[in-house]
Protein backbone atom coordinates (compact mmCIF):
# COMPACT_ATOMS: atom_id res chain seq x y z
CA UNK A 1 0.00 0.00 0.00
CA UNK A 2 0.85 3.86 -1.17
CA UNK A 3 0.12 6.37 1.27
CA UNK A 4 2.47 9.19 0.26
CA UNK A 5 1.34 11.51 -2.90
CA UNK A 6 3.37 11.72 -6.25
CA UNK A 7 5.55 14.70 -6.42
CA UNK A 8 2.72 15.73 -9.06
CA UNK A 9 0.29 15.79 -6.74
CA UNK A 10 1.69 17.47 -3.83
CA UNK A 11 2.73 20.14 -6.38
CA UNK A 12 -0.91 20.34 -7.24
CA UNK A 13 -1.76 20.84 -3.60
CA UNK A 14 0.78 23.96 -3.58
CA UNK A 15 -0.37 25.64 -6.16
CA UNK A 16 -3.96 25.29 -5.31
CA UNK A 17 -2.95 26.39 -1.54
CA UNK A 18 -1.87 29.25 -3.48
CA UNK A 19 -4.43 30.26 -5.41
CA UNK A 20 -6.57 30.16 -2.55
CA UNK A 21 -4.67 32.13 -0.30
CA UNK A 22 -3.87 34.86 -2.91
CA UNK A 23 -7.16 34.73 -4.76
CA UNK A 24 -10.28 33.77 -2.49
CA UNK A 25 -8.47 34.66 1.17
CA UNK A 26 -9.18 38.12 1.45
CA UNK A 27 -12.57 38.21 0.20
CA UNK A 28 -14.09 35.56 2.08
CA UNK A 29 -15.53 37.47 4.56
CA UNK A 30 -17.13 40.08 1.98
CA UNK A 31 -18.85 37.71 0.22
CA UNK A 32 -20.16 35.53 2.90
CA UNK A 33 -21.59 39.09 5.00
CA UNK A 34 -22.89 40.01 1.55
CA UNK A 35 -24.43 36.61 1.16
CA UNK A 36 -22.25 37.44 -2.47
CA UNK A 37 -21.92 34.60 -4.92
CA UNK A 38 -18.32 35.41 -6.15
CA UNK A 39 -18.84 35.14 -9.69
CA UNK A 40 -15.29 37.23 -10.51
CA UNK A 41 -13.38 34.30 -8.79
CA UNK A 42 -15.07 32.06 -11.43
CA UNK A 43 -13.01 33.38 -14.65
CA UNK A 44 -10.00 32.25 -12.43
CA UNK A 45 -11.38 28.91 -11.47
CA UNK A 46 -11.94 28.26 -15.17
CA UNK A 47 -8.58 29.67 -15.77
CA UNK A 48 -6.83 27.08 -13.40
CA UNK A 49 -8.82 24.21 -14.60
CA UNK A 50 -10.62 23.62 -11.75
CA UNK A 51 -14.20 23.62 -13.55
CA UNK A 52 -13.20 19.96 -15.63
CA UNK A 53 -10.75 18.73 -13.21
CA UNK A 54 -12.09 15.20 -13.66
CA UNK A 55 -12.87 15.02 -17.66
CA UNK A 56 -10.76 14.20 -20.31
CA UNK A 57 -8.76 16.70 -22.17
CA UNK A 58 -10.89 15.53 -25.71
CA UNK A 59 -14.33 17.23 -23.65
CA UNK A 60 -12.30 20.41 -22.14
CA UNK A 61 -10.96 18.82 -18.99
CA UNK A 62 -7.36 18.76 -17.27
CA UNK A 63 -7.44 15.21 -17.75
CA UNK A 64 -6.88 14.55 -13.72
CA UNK A 65 -8.26 11.60 -11.22
CA UNK A 66 -10.67 11.73 -8.50
CA UNK A 67 -8.04 12.10 -6.35
CA UNK A 68 -6.57 15.16 -7.79
CA UNK A 69 -9.94 16.06 -7.48
CA UNK A 70 -10.34 15.29 -3.87
CA UNK A 71 -7.04 17.85 -3.30
CA UNK A 72 -8.46 20.42 -5.08
CA UNK A 73 -11.67 20.41 -3.36
CA UNK A 74 -9.87 20.35 0.10
CA UNK A 75 -7.50 23.11 -0.52
CA UNK A 76 -10.09 25.42 -1.86
CA UNK A 77 -12.20 24.67 0.81
CA UNK A 78 -10.08 25.05 3.69
CA UNK A 79 -9.89 28.64 2.51
CA UNK A 80 -13.79 28.73 1.93
CA UNK A 81 -16.53 26.35 1.83
CA UNK A 82 -18.79 28.00 0.00
CA UNK A 83 -15.75 28.22 -3.45
CA UNK A 84 -15.49 24.61 -2.49
CA UNK A 85 -19.17 23.44 -3.06
CA UNK A 86 -19.42 25.67 -6.22
CA UNK A 87 -16.61 23.75 -8.10
CA UNK A 88 -17.80 20.63 -6.38
CA UNK A 89 -21.86 21.08 -7.58
CA UNK A 90 -20.26 22.17 -11.33
CA UNK A 91 -17.98 19.15 -11.63
CA UNK A 92 -19.37 15.85 -10.11
CA UNK A 93 -22.91 16.66 -10.46
CA UNK A 94 -24.05 18.35 -13.36
CA UNK A 95 -20.84 18.05 -16.10
CA UNK A 96 -20.43 14.43 -14.59
CA UNK A 97 -23.54 13.55 -15.17
CA UNK A 98 -23.79 14.85 -19.27
CA UNK A 99 -20.37 12.84 -19.76
CA UNK A 100 -20.89 9.44 -17.87
CA UNK A 101 -24.57 8.88 -19.34
CA UNK A 102 -25.39 11.58 -22.63
CA UNK A 103 -24.57 10.76 -26.20
CA UNK A 104 -21.01 12.02 -27.63
CA UNK A 105 -23.14 15.37 -29.24
CA UNK A 106 -24.69 15.95 -25.87
CA UNK A 107 -20.75 15.77 -24.28
CA UNK A 108 -19.77 17.86 -27.24
CA UNK A 109 -22.78 20.45 -26.76
CA UNK A 110 -22.20 20.49 -23.14
CA UNK A 111 -19.28 18.61 -21.62
CA UNK A 112 -16.80 20.69 -23.22
CA UNK A 113 -17.73 24.56 -22.51
CA UNK A 114 -18.84 23.10 -18.83
CA UNK A 115 -14.93 21.82 -18.56
CA UNK A 116 -13.75 24.87 -20.03
CA UNK A 117 -15.33 27.05 -17.86
CA UNK A 118 -17.29 28.98 -20.39
CA UNK A 119 -20.38 27.79 -18.57
CA UNK A 120 -21.21 27.09 -15.25
CA UNK A 121 -23.28 24.00 -14.05
CA UNK A 122 -25.99 23.41 -11.78
CA UNK A 123 -28.14 20.05 -11.03
CA UNK A 124 -31.24 19.76 -9.75
CA UNK A 125 -32.62 16.28 -8.22
CA UNK A 126 -34.06 17.45 -4.54
CA UNK A 127 -37.95 19.36 -4.29
CA UNK A 128 -39.65 20.41 -1.08
CA UNK A 129 -41.66 17.29 -0.62
CA UNK A 130 -38.50 14.71 -1.89
CA UNK A 131 -35.50 14.99 -0.11
CA UNK A 132 -34.36 12.48 1.41
CA UNK A 133 -37.08 10.35 -0.53
CA UNK A 134 -35.66 11.42 -3.65
CA UNK A 135 -37.73 9.09 -5.22
CA UNK A 136 -41.04 10.68 -4.35
CA UNK A 137 -40.43 12.99 -7.55
CA UNK A 138 -43.39 15.06 -8.56
CA UNK A 139 -42.02 17.54 -11.25
CA UNK A 140 -43.00 16.02 -13.83
CA UNK A 141 -42.16 15.87 -17.73
CA UNK A 142 -45.17 14.94 -20.72
CA UNK A 143 -44.19 13.92 -24.67
CA UNK A 144 -45.57 16.98 -26.69
CA UNK A 145 -44.75 18.22 -29.99
CA UNK A 146 -41.43 15.87 -30.51
CA UNK A 147 -39.70 16.95 -27.60
CA UNK A 148 -40.77 17.03 -23.80
CA UNK A 149 -42.89 19.48 -21.74
CA UNK A 150 -41.57 19.86 -18.06
CA UNK A 151 -43.75 20.91 -14.90
CA UNK A 152 -42.12 21.52 -10.49
CA UNK A 153 -39.77 23.00 -9.01
CA UNK A 154 -36.36 21.82 -7.51
CA UNK A 155 -35.33 23.08 -4.73
CA UNK A 156 -31.50 23.41 -2.80
CA UNK A 157 -30.42 23.44 -6.14
CA UNK A 158 -26.12 24.56 -5.97
CA UNK A 159 -25.62 27.60 -8.22
CA UNK A 160 -28.95 28.05 -9.46
CA UNK A 161 -29.17 31.66 -10.27
CA UNK A 162 -26.07 31.31 -12.14
CA UNK A 163 -25.72 28.24 -13.89
CA UNK A 164 -25.88 28.24 -17.91
CA UNK A 165 -26.34 24.08 -17.96
CA UNK A 166 -29.15 22.48 -15.35
CA UNK A 167 -29.86 18.78 -15.22
CA UNK A 168 -32.90 18.49 -13.49
CA UNK A 169 -34.47 14.74 -12.83
CA UNK A 170 -38.67 15.04 -13.67
CA UNK A 171 -41.04 12.30 -13.90
CA UNK A 172 -41.71 10.69 -16.78
CA UNK A 173 -43.84 7.91 -15.67
CA UNK A 174 -45.44 8.44 -11.89
CA UNK A 175 -46.90 4.85 -11.76
CA UNK A 176 -43.09 3.33 -11.89
CA UNK A 177 -42.04 5.43 -9.09
CA UNK A 178 -37.96 5.44 -9.06
CA UNK A 179 -37.72 3.59 -12.42
CA UNK A 180 -39.68 5.97 -14.25
CA UNK A 181 -37.80 9.42 -13.34
CA UNK A 182 -35.66 10.81 -16.22
CA UNK A 183 -33.12 13.35 -16.68
CA UNK A 184 -32.94 16.42 -18.69
CA UNK A 185 -30.27 18.64 -20.10
CA UNK A 186 -31.85 22.02 -19.65
CA UNK A 187 -30.00 25.57 -21.17
CA UNK A 188 -30.02 28.93 -19.17
CA UNK A 189 -33.12 30.95 -20.60
CA UNK A 190 -35.09 27.83 -22.08
CA UNK A 191 -38.57 29.61 -22.04
CA UNK A 192 -40.77 28.33 -18.86
CA UNK A 193 -37.32 27.40 -16.84
CA UNK A 194 -35.99 30.10 -14.39
CA UNK A 195 -34.33 30.00 -11.31
CA UNK A 196 -37.04 30.59 -8.35
CA UNK A 197 -35.99 31.78 -4.55
CA UNK A 198 -32.80 32.13 -3.21
CA UNK A 199 -32.04 30.65 0.30
CA UNK A 200 -30.88 32.22 3.18
CA UNK A 201 -28.76 30.26 4.85
CA UNK A 202 -27.09 29.87 7.98
CA UNK A 203 -23.51 28.80 6.03
CA UNK A 204 -21.83 28.50 3.12
CA UNK A 205 -22.98 31.90 2.72
CA UNK A 206 -21.33 32.76 -0.98
CA UNK A 207 -22.54 29.64 -2.45
CA UNK A 208 -25.58 30.34 -4.48
CA UNK A 209 -28.64 28.09 -3.43
CA UNK A 210 -31.81 28.32 -4.87
CA UNK A 211 -35.30 26.78 -6.26
CA UNK A 212 -35.10 26.07 -10.27
CA UNK A 213 -38.92 26.40 -11.21
CA UNK A 214 -40.08 25.12 -14.59
CA UNK A 215 -43.90 26.35 -15.91
CA UNK A 216 -44.64 24.93 -18.99
CA UNK A 217 -40.99 24.34 -20.07
CA UNK A 218 -41.04 22.54 -23.74
CA UNK A 219 -37.44 21.36 -24.38
CA UNK A 220 -36.16 18.97 -27.36
CA UNK A 221 -36.40 15.50 -27.13
CA UNK A 222 -32.23 15.51 -27.33
CA UNK A 223 -32.14 17.28 -24.41
CA UNK A 224 -33.04 13.67 -22.92
CA UNK A 225 -30.37 12.51 -20.72
CA UNK A 226 -29.60 8.63 -20.68
CA UNK A 227 -32.02 6.22 -21.35
CA UNK A 228 -35.90 7.02 -20.27
CA UNK A 229 -36.54 6.68 -16.62
CA UNK A 230 -33.08 5.97 -15.73
CA UNK A 231 -32.37 9.65 -14.73
CA UNK A 232 -32.72 8.97 -11.07
CA UNK A 233 -30.88 5.57 -10.83
CA UNK A 234 -28.26 6.94 -13.00
CA UNK A 235 -28.35 9.91 -10.02
CA UNK A 236 -27.10 7.59 -7.34
CA UNK A 237 -24.71 6.35 -9.42
CA UNK A 238 -23.28 9.74 -9.90
CA UNK A 239 -23.74 10.59 -6.29
CA UNK A 240 -21.26 7.85 -5.33
CA UNK A 241 -18.88 11.12 -6.83
CA UNK A 242 -20.92 13.85 -5.21
CA UNK A 243 -19.81 12.14 -1.92
CA UNK A 244 -16.72 12.34 -2.61
CA UNK A 245 -17.05 16.18 -3.24
CA UNK A 246 -18.78 16.75 0.28
CA UNK A 247 -16.29 14.60 2.06
CA UNK A 248 -13.27 16.84 0.51
CA UNK A 249 -15.39 19.39 1.65
CA UNK A 250 -15.67 18.95 4.92
CA UNK A 251 -11.89 17.34 5.31
CA UNK A 252 -10.86 20.96 3.81
CA UNK A 253 -12.83 22.67 6.40
CA UNK A 254 -12.04 20.91 9.01
CA UNK A 255 -8.24 21.17 8.42
CA UNK A 256 -8.76 25.06 7.86
CA UNK A 257 -10.36 25.15 11.81
CA UNK A 258 -8.04 23.17 12.99
CA UNK A 259 -4.73 25.18 11.57
CA UNK A 260 -7.05 28.56 13.04
CA UNK A 261 -7.21 27.06 16.20
CA UNK A 262 -3.63 25.89 16.37
CA UNK A 263 -2.54 29.31 15.65
CA UNK A 264 -4.64 30.78 18.35
CA UNK A 265 -3.86 27.79 21.15
CA UNK A 266 -0.45 29.08 20.70
CA UNK A 267 -0.48 32.69 20.75
CA UNK A 268 -3.55 33.03 23.25
CA UNK A 269 -2.10 33.14 26.90
CA UNK A 270 -3.75 32.66 30.34
CA UNK A 271 -2.42 32.09 33.60
CA UNK A 272 0.87 33.50 32.13
CA UNK A 273 1.60 31.02 29.76
CA UNK A 274 0.02 29.89 25.86
CA UNK A 275 -3.21 27.88 26.56
CA UNK A 276 -1.36 25.68 24.35
CA UNK A 277 0.16 24.23 27.34
CA UNK A 278 -2.15 23.45 29.08
CA UNK A 279 -2.83 19.90 28.43
CA UNK A 280 -7.01 20.24 27.82
CA UNK A 281 -6.22 22.43 24.90
CA UNK A 282 -3.43 19.55 23.77
CA UNK A 283 -5.91 16.65 24.41
CA UNK A 284 -8.74 18.72 21.72
CA UNK A 285 -5.62 19.31 19.66
CA UNK A 286 -4.21 16.08 19.57
CA UNK A 287 -8.34 14.77 18.90
CA UNK A 288 -8.61 17.22 15.83
CA UNK A 289 -5.41 16.20 14.15
CA UNK A 290 -5.86 12.31 14.34
CA UNK A 291 -9.75 12.59 13.03
CA UNK A 292 -8.52 14.89 9.99
CA UNK A 293 -6.31 12.32 9.21
CA UNK A 294 -8.75 8.98 9.61
CA UNK A 295 -10.49 11.70 7.90
CA UNK A 296 -8.17 11.99 5.19
CA UNK A 297 -7.40 8.55 4.76
CA UNK A 298 -10.72 7.64 4.42
CA UNK A 299 -11.85 10.69 1.35
CA UNK A 300 -8.17 9.55 -0.54
CA UNK A 301 -9.42 6.07 -0.32
CA UNK A 302 -13.12 6.72 -2.11
CA UNK A 303 -11.33 8.68 -4.64
CA UNK A 304 -8.69 5.78 -5.34
CA UNK A 305 -11.58 3.63 -5.85
CA UNK A 306 -13.14 5.63 -8.15
CA UNK A 307 -9.81 6.35 -10.04
CA UNK A 308 -9.37 2.67 -10.45
CA UNK A 309 -12.95 2.58 -11.90
CA UNK A 310 -12.23 4.65 -14.62
CA UNK A 311 -9.19 3.31 -15.45
CA UNK A 312 -11.07 0.38 -15.71
CA UNK A 313 -13.66 1.30 -18.21
CA UNK A 314 -16.37 0.50 -16.42
CA UNK A 315 -18.36 3.76 -16.14
CA UNK A 316 -21.11 1.53 -14.08
CA UNK A 317 -18.77 -0.24 -11.35
CA UNK A 318 -19.75 1.62 -7.64
CA UNK A 319 -18.01 2.61 -4.88
CA UNK A 320 -21.09 3.53 -3.11
CA UNK A 321 -19.97 2.08 0.20
CA UNK A 322 -16.79 4.07 0.44
CA UNK A 323 -17.94 7.59 -0.31
CA UNK A 324 -20.44 7.27 1.70
CA UNK A 325 -18.14 6.40 4.42
CA UNK A 326 -15.81 8.92 3.62
CA UNK A 327 -18.84 11.26 3.38
CA UNK A 328 -20.18 10.30 6.23
CA UNK A 329 -17.08 10.43 8.78
CA UNK A 330 -15.37 13.49 7.36
CA UNK A 331 -18.45 15.31 7.09
CA UNK A 332 -19.52 14.60 11.14
CA UNK A 333 -15.52 14.95 12.14
CA UNK A 334 -15.99 18.20 10.47
CA UNK A 335 -18.47 19.35 12.67
CA UNK A 336 -16.59 18.35 15.82
CA UNK A 337 -13.52 19.93 14.27
CA UNK A 338 -14.87 23.28 14.24
CA UNK A 339 -17.07 22.94 17.72
CA UNK A 340 -13.85 22.40 19.23
CA UNK A 341 -12.20 25.15 17.29
CA UNK A 342 -14.67 27.38 18.53
CA UNK A 343 -14.36 26.29 22.23
CA UNK A 344 -10.61 26.55 21.92
CA UNK A 345 -10.97 30.17 21.12
CA UNK A 346 -13.12 30.96 23.92
CA UNK A 347 -15.47 34.30 23.39
CA UNK A 348 -13.49 35.12 20.45
CA UNK A 349 -14.94 32.01 18.89
CA UNK A 350 -18.36 33.84 18.75
CA UNK A 351 -17.14 36.66 16.86
CA UNK A 352 -16.76 37.26 13.21
CA UNK A 353 -13.57 38.60 13.70
CA UNK A 354 -11.76 35.17 13.85
CA UNK A 355 -12.18 32.47 11.21
CA UNK A 356 -13.38 29.78 14.05
CA UNK A 357 -17.42 31.14 13.58
CA UNK A 358 -17.36 30.47 9.96
CA UNK A 359 -16.06 27.57 10.10
CA UNK A 360 -18.65 26.37 13.05
CA UNK A 361 -21.13 27.72 10.66
CA UNK A 362 -20.14 26.45 7.09
CA UNK A 363 -19.26 22.78 8.19
CA UNK A 364 -23.05 21.71 9.16
CA UNK A 365 -23.93 21.39 5.31
CA UNK A 366 -21.67 18.16 5.37
CA UNK A 367 -23.93 15.83 7.45
CA UNK A 368 -26.58 17.04 5.10
CA UNK A 369 -25.74 17.81 1.33
CA UNK A 370 -25.92 14.53 -0.95
CA UNK A 371 -27.51 12.37 1.63
CA UNK A 372 -27.86 13.01 5.18
CA UNK A 373 -25.66 11.50 7.74
CA UNK A 374 -28.62 8.98 8.64
CA UNK A 375 -29.12 8.16 4.97
CA UNK A 376 -25.20 7.23 4.54
CA UNK A 377 -25.84 5.45 7.75
CA UNK A 378 -28.49 3.26 5.87
CA UNK A 379 -26.69 3.33 2.52
CA UNK A 380 -23.60 1.47 4.22
CA UNK A 381 -25.79 -0.46 6.19
CA UNK A 382 -27.11 -2.14 3.11
CA UNK A 383 -23.61 -2.48 1.46
CA UNK A 384 -22.30 -4.31 4.96
CA UNK A 385 -25.86 -6.75 4.69
CA UNK A 386 -25.31 -7.51 0.86
CA UNK A 387 -28.60 -5.48 0.06
CA UNK A 388 -28.63 -3.79 -3.40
Amino acid sequence: MEFSLTDEQQQLRRTVREFAEGEIAPHVMEWDEASRFPAEIIPKLSEMGFLGVIFPERYGGAGLGYLEYAIIIEELSRVDGSVGIIVAAHNSLCTNHIYKFGTEDQRKKYVVPLAQGEKLGCWSLTEPEAGSDAGGTRSVATRKDGGWLINGSKTFTTNGHYADVCVAMAATDLTKKQHGISAFVVDRGTPGFRPGKKENKLGLRASDTSEVVFTDCHIADENLLGKEGEGFINSLQILDGGRISIASLGLGMAQGAYECALSYAKQRKQFGKPIAEFQAIQFKLADMATEIEAARLLTYQAAWFADRSIASGDHESRFTRESSMAKLYAGEVAVRVANEAVQIHGGYGFIKDYPAEKYYRDVKLCTIGEGTSEIQRLVIARRVLGKS
